[in-house]
């Protein structure tokens, strides 16, 4: 290891972490605002830190899909879960990696000494992202606004047509690149003939998530972070909805391509489903809870955000790694773990033989040697989003409660936390349970 670990900033300690379980968009999470998604998961994650909301300094939030009637959503969720109206809040927004943001803004509220404990996460209803009208409609309805007459109303009213009153899905709208003019699908289909993926490869991986996600609700490795939500008829949400212990390959092999119906291979079931779900993470200063007596889930060591092309944004975690491991004079085989969100099938793979390709490397890194091979069965050990699902503000801070978890369970310390971002960027997170000299 290199002497720029001197520049490092002082751990993070993560105290404690909930998220709800998980729904698909439309199911059963539908009528739960992203709010109130969000309280449930700052009070459980309060409570399993055995903490009051006063002693709360500050709330972080990512969403993206920001609800008209909660403007600053983090600060809504914040009072919502009794913490003192004199206290702090703010949500940001990184696409994909709004959730680990909120982390890296609570650690640099924390390292300038204006909060001490801060409860970061992410929402998300993407259930509830609105419909959107034509603008001709919007322009009409405030020239009606404004006649005085009732002829002067009438002939506003004759210059509507039908047309201009077909929705336009908001959803659709966020889930395409305005600079590249493609949605996520279509990137990731680019990256499948980028690095000739097939197919069965995306649904072979798919069915894996399932797989593992299943499995690790069978032994209540995800009941032991999540809380419940109480729907409005008064049942109880306590599970994901997305695992599918019993998908199979021929089940996938009977989908149509989503995003290019002749010749793609990115379907809906090798791809992470719309979801609903909110995660949140009590931090403080590592120096701090070591005073007070605490036994962390772990540590955030360091992070990185970098850059890639819009096209082909699926690769962000390649550059977020490349730039956080040559910071640090670390490879690959440091890490005991490692999660990759699971946007799609096709993307993650493309990670994965980027991460292990030379002449990536050289073209895309200035690096004479690949970064090195991330073995499999050391990748997202408990599912992904494929099963999971990935509620996009959320899903940062899931992958870092997930992935400390992990590595709790099994005993190792060092993980890697990563996913790309729509833009183009990729954002990296370096964690550990144990701090130790390096």
């Amino acid at each position: 290891m290199t002497n720029s670990t001197q520049s490092r900033p002082k751990p993070l300690a993560v105290v404690a972490g909930v998220r709800t379980p998980f729904a698909k968009a439309f199911g059963q999470l539908a009528s739960v605002p992203a709010d109130e998604l969000g309280r449930v998961a700052v009070t459980s994650a309060i409570g399993r830190a055995d903490f009051k909301p006063d002693q709360i300094d500050e709330v972080i939030f990512g969403n993206v899909a920001s609800p008209a009637n909660t403007a600053n959503i983090s600060r809504v969720i914040a009072l919502e879960s009794g913490i003192p109206q004199d206290r702090i809040a703010h949500t940001v927004h990184r696409n994909c990696a709004s959730g680990m943001e909120s982390i890296v803004e609570a650690w640099q509220a924390i390292r300038e000494g204006r909060s001490e404990v801060i409860v970061a996460g992410g929402t998300e209803s993407m259930s509830n992202v609105p419909l959107l009208w034509d603008p001709r409609v919007k322009d009409l309805l405030l020239e009606l606004g404004r006649q005085k007459s009732l002829f002067g109303r009438l002939r506003v009213m004759s210059r509507f047509r039908p047309g201009m009153l077909k929705p336009i899905a908001g959803l659709q709208l966020g889930l395409t690149d305005p600079t590249c003019g493609l949605n996520m699908g279509q990137t990731a289909e680019l990256l499948a003939k980028d690095f000739n993926i097939t197919r069965d490869e995306q649904d072979q991986f798919a069915v894996q998530s399932h797989q593992k996600a299943s499995a690790a609700w069978e032994r209540c490795f995800y009941k032991g972070e999540t809380a419940p939500v109480t729907l409005p008829d008064g049942k109880l949400f306590e599970k994901d909805s997305g695992p599918r212990a019993n998908q199979t390959i021929a089940a996938l092999a009977r989908l149509k391509p989503l995003f290019e119906p002749t010749t793609g291979s990115v379907t809906a079931g090798n791809s992470c489903p719309i979801t609903d779900g909110a995660c949140a993470l009590v931090l403080m200063p590592a120096d701090r809870a070591r005073s007070l007596g605490y036994s962390p889930l772990g540590y955030i060591r360091d992070y990185t955000v970098a850059g890639c092309e819009p096209r082909r944004m699926g690769l962000g975690p390649v550059f977020a790694t490349h730039k956080l491991i040559a910071r640090h004079g670390l490879s690959i085989s440091d890490f005991d773990l490692f999660e990759i969100n699971e946007a799609f099938a096709a993307q993650v793979i493309a990670c994965l033989r980027a991460f292990n390709s030379d002449q990536f490397a050289e073209e895309h890194l200035s690096r004479t040697r690949a970064i090195g091979e991330i073995p499999l069965e050391k990748l997202n050990v408990n599912g992904g989003a494929i099963a999971l699902g990935h509620p996009v503000g959320t899903t940062g801070a899931r992958l870092v409660l997930t992935l400390l978890r992990a590595l709790k369970e099994k005993k190792l310390n060092r993980g890697l936390a990563t996913l790309c971002i729509g833009g183009g960027q990729g954002m990296a997170m370096w964690v550990e349970t144990e701090l130790h000299d390096d």
